[in-house]
């Protein structure tokens, strides 16, 4: 009996539908307002909603926007992080390329912008520029058309999104208590059935492609998995699904948190990343010699220079896609979560970097496990592609081996890790990952030194929010899921 082995879906960056509502379509429709909205650093959504006649006033306009004052991006709460102007404006833009329906908000539909400055700024190089180097959305657009521009490579990006329905925050109290991918998990006519369907129903109605939903492992869990897009629109399209997600269990009276971890169950959330590289040269030639095409059961030269970039750089990376103390409670060794060493492996969950459906050269990626629900998209995904593409200009070769199992590399002697090449640790706590990213010259100069700089600012000033020494565990807990 001959079986293939090549399975998984066949995406293809050139041909994706990307779902989105062009603004023409808004005369005459059901959608009387637009949310005009922006991702913080604390990875908030934050909007301005107007009328659908007033927006189209403004596409009309030269140079369409509105005005957002410059201390917004430092905002944490009430208080303003460290190093960030009191004075100033910037120019909130929309990107019509992201216009979406809200099925939470009937007549509601948002689109993502960029942070401009109101006037061209001269740059060192003598060009002038309204760019805005803090905005996360323009850094992820920048790295990303670098690699495709320089190296002639573009990404696919899906998402897990991992939540927990709460029916009470205080105390914290679970929707149910049920099994992995358990049938009672959603019984018909339970609160939380309903709820799962309409979140189902409403990415789907947004544009979004829903490959399944199902139940996570943990008290009140659920998983809702998003198919493949670009880097940018595949952020824009989780931050999407996240309101998707927060909404409708709002329109319930339930809670939904993307908290790492809660007292109420010994399984975590993540934002599992999955991330194929695909090539832009369509025919190999000296002149391109990474850019062979791809064959199963072995990484392509494009798929392993960039693995070895993003394993080189994988110590600082959590400081972007682990951002809070509470993310350090998820992962660790033998809880499927990634584990606390740099390393990868062919479908091997207790690794940071999971390669899965090897043998398949259309529908093999890399599953990203050390990011979770507090993390900015944009940010996480400028890091993680900078790092890999870095790995990628400088043809750099993949010193770490493939760890399929069956011993993790927790499990392994020193010794035996040392002869896969894996070395290095993760880092263990927040405090850790915020001094390997300060000490990971190349990547900070990736992302832009400012960019770091202010992050880590607004950074800190969320974790003396959420962990007040004075508040107690349980009124921490609650900050965190006011937050997240």
């Amino acid at each position: 009996m001959n079986i293939s082995s090549n399975i998984g879906v066949d995406y293809k960056a050139s041909s994706l539908d990307l779902g989105v509502i062009h603004p023409s379509s808004l005369q005459g429709s059901d959608i009387k307002f637009i949310r005009l909205q922006w991702l913080d650093y604390t990875n908030m959504v934050k909007f301005r909603i107007m009328p659908v006649s007033y927006f189209q006033k403004l596409l009309a306009s030269q140079r369409p926007g509105v005005n957002l004052a410059k201390p917004s991006l430092g905002l944490v709460g009430l208080g303003l992080a460290e190093g960030f102007p009191i004075m100033g404006e910037y120019y909130l833009t929309p990107d019509v390329r992201t216009l979406r329906r809200c099925p939470y908000e009937p007549g509601h539909a948002s689109l993502m912008s960029w942070f401009e400055e109101k006037a061209p700024v001269e740059l060192p190089d003598g060009s002038s520029s309204v760019a805005v180097p803090l905005c996360p959305r323009t850094t992820l657009k920048r790295i990303v058309d670098c690699a495709e521009n320089e190296s002639h490579v573009k990404f696919l990006v899906g998402f897990e999104s991992e939540f927990v329905l709460l029916k009470s925050t205080d105390p914290i109290e679970a929707v149910n208590i049920h099994e992995f991918s358990s049938s009672d998990s959603m019984r018909p006519g339970a609160i939380e059935t309903t709820v799962m369907n309409e979140i189902a129903k409403s990415v789907q109605e947004s544009g979004i492609e829903l490959q399944l939903y199902h139940a996570e492992a943990g008290a009140g869990q659920y998983e809702v998995v998003t198919g493949p897009l670009p880097p940018l629109e595949s952020a824009d399209a989780l931050v999407h699904t996240r309101e998707i997600i927060y909404n409708t269990a709002a329109r319930y009276g339930l809670r939904a948190t993307f908290t790492p971890r809660l007292p109420t169950s010994a399984i975590g959330s993540a934002a599992h990343m999955h991330l194929s590289i695909h090539s832009t040269v369509r025919t190999p030639s000296p002149k391109h010699p990474l850019h062979t095409p791809k064959a199963p059961n072995v990484l392509s030269p494009l798929e392993s220079t960039f693995l070895a970039g993003l394993l080189a750089h994988l110590p600082a990376l959590p400081a972007l896609t682990l951002p809070t103390a509470a993310s350090y409670q998820r992962v660790g060794d033998g809880r499927w979560s990634g584990g606390t060493y740099v390393c990868w492996g062919t479908e091997n969950r207790e690794a940071p970097v999971r390669l899965t459906n090897p043998a398949s050269p259309s529908s093999r990626r890399f599953e990203l496990r050390f990011m979770d629900g507090t993390a900015n998209p944009y940010l996480a995904l400028a890091g993680i592609i900078g790092a890999g593409h870095a790995g990628v200009r400088a043809g750099l070769k993949l010193e770490v081996q493939d760890n399929p199992g069956p011993q993790s590399a927790a499990q392994m002697s020193p010794e035996e890790r040392a002869a896969l090449g894996i070395v290095r640790r993760m880092p263990l706590s927040w405090e850790e990952g915020r001094k390997n990213i300060q000490s990971d010259r190349e990547l900070v100069v990736i992302l832009g030194e400012e960019l770091v700089e202010k992050y880590l600012s607004v950074n800190k000033l969320v974790d003396s929010t959420i962990n007040n020494p004075e508040a107690s565990e349980s009124e921490r807990i609650q900050s965190l899921i006011k937050f997240y």
